[in-house]
């Protein structure tokens, strides 16, 4: 492994988004590190109607998706500690998820095929994730009836938390699940989103 591109890489990650390289010198030290094999975490801005959102990937697949909400150095800092700090922006990487991502906004895509990472998550909230990326398009689930499909009817509760923090929303269709009782529940970019992307799903 060639130390020296790993320092760079961990440098640049450290000096963004503030002063960091010029995009010139991002674009040769990304294919430097994609030669070297040390490209592990890639990130992007996608707009949306949403506003602005970070796509995060590995070569594994999409491992964030996060509103505008947050600040990316949060975002980063967090992939940097849960998953490699080797991170670097990479537009270019991000374009077969930010098509799908636009044909899902124009109301032309159904189900997302961009492979996920699921490194962010573990035990029964990941099976909670799962159990909602199973949520077809323009439909709804209760939070009890995902609780019961992730292996834990009685984790309810659980189960609200867990997609309250869903690190890939809207590819991971948290918006989908609603309380029994018919009312929205909460969501991870505001009731606002929540409501547009069921709108958008219904049309």
């Amino acid at each position: 492994m060639n130390n020296g591109v790993e320092r760079d890489i961990v440098e640049a990650a450290q000096r963004l988004p503030a002063a960091g390289p010029s995009p010139a010198a991002m674009k040769r030290l990304v294919r430097r590190a994609q030669r070297e094999g040390l490209l592990d975490v890639t990130y992007g801005q996608v707009d949306s109607p949403l506003g602005p959102l970070t796509a995060v990937t590995t070569p594994k697949g999409l491992v964030t998706l996060a509103y505008p909400d947050r600040p990316l150095d949060e975002v980063l800092a967090g992939i940097a500690e849960k998953v490699s700090p080797r991170i670097l922006e990479a537009p270019a990487r991000i374009d077969p998820l930010r098509r799908e991502l636009d044909q899902y906004f124009k109301g032309r895509r159904q189900k997302f095929e961009h492979p996920i990472d699921w490194s962010l998550t573990r035990g029964f909230f990941r099976d909670v994730l799962k159990a909602t990326a199973r949520i077809r398009y323009g439909n709804v689930s209760t939070y009890a009836e995902v609780a019961a499909k992730a292996g834990n009817a009685k984790a309810v509760r659980a189960t609200g938390n867990g997609l309250g923090s869903n690190p890939m929303p809207v590819v991971v269709p948290c918006h989908r699940v609603v309380r029994s009782g018919g009312g929205l529940g909460g969501y991870t970019g505001g009731l606002e989103r929540k409501e547009f992307l069921l709108d958008l799903e219904r049309r």
